[in-house]
């Protein structure tokens, strides 16, 4: 039985949720968030919380958790918002923004250039390129194809890494010994 489909997820007092149908929309200060529910879930607004329920018949507790979930997201998303940080390593690499561009020189003949989704703002300090937004998933999606452009290499470590990913060196080729 899921546990975490059980727990309510409290409303803050700037937030409201507004349920029509099948479509559960969450607004705050920071955005505007929609979420479609599956058939066999159920979702009740009660003293402040939301109570996620599966409706009578339905056995599929892996959606009852999965929703609450993604629920509980949006709600911290609208009030506090999400943000990643990606770090570059490596002589001559670097990012900068310009508008809705974020440009990444990490040793390709070229310059890459992304364009930035819409909601997300991203800013580079120094080798930090940070993202944030309150939608997760498209923070999450773009920082990972940010990533994708340039991983870190287990040998030397250059790359686009997440600031708290650990990444675990590989030793080289060593030389054959003569007999």
């Amino acid at each position: 039985m899921s546990r975490i489909g059980k727990k309510p997820i409290t409303i803050p007092a700037n937030v409201q949720v507004k349920i029509e149908g099948d479509v559960i929309i969450i607004t705050g200060p920071k955005g505007e968030l929609k979420q479609a529910l599956p058939a066999g879930v159920l979702v009740k607004q009660k003293n402040g919380n939301l109570i996620v329920f599966l409706r009578e018949g339905c056995n599929d507790k892996a959606k009852w958790g999965l929703i609450r979930a993604l629920l509980a997201n949006n709600v911290k998303g609208v009030t506090d918002g999400f943000e990643k940080q990606l770090e570059i390593r490596g002589v001559g690499y670097k990012a900068n923004v310009e508008g809705k561009v974020l440009k990444l020189d990490v040793g390709f003949s070229h310059e890459i250039k992304m364009d930035i989704f819409e909601g997300l703002n991203v800013s580079v300090e120094k080798s930090i390129i940070k993202i944030s937004g309150f939608d997760k998933q498209l923070v999450g999606e773009f920082a990972a194809q940010v990533r994708k452009n340039r991983p870190p290499e287990p040998y030397k470590g250059k790359g686009i890494r997440y600031v708290d990913e650990k990444v675990r060196k590989k030793e080289g080729k060593k030389a054959a010994t003569a007999k």
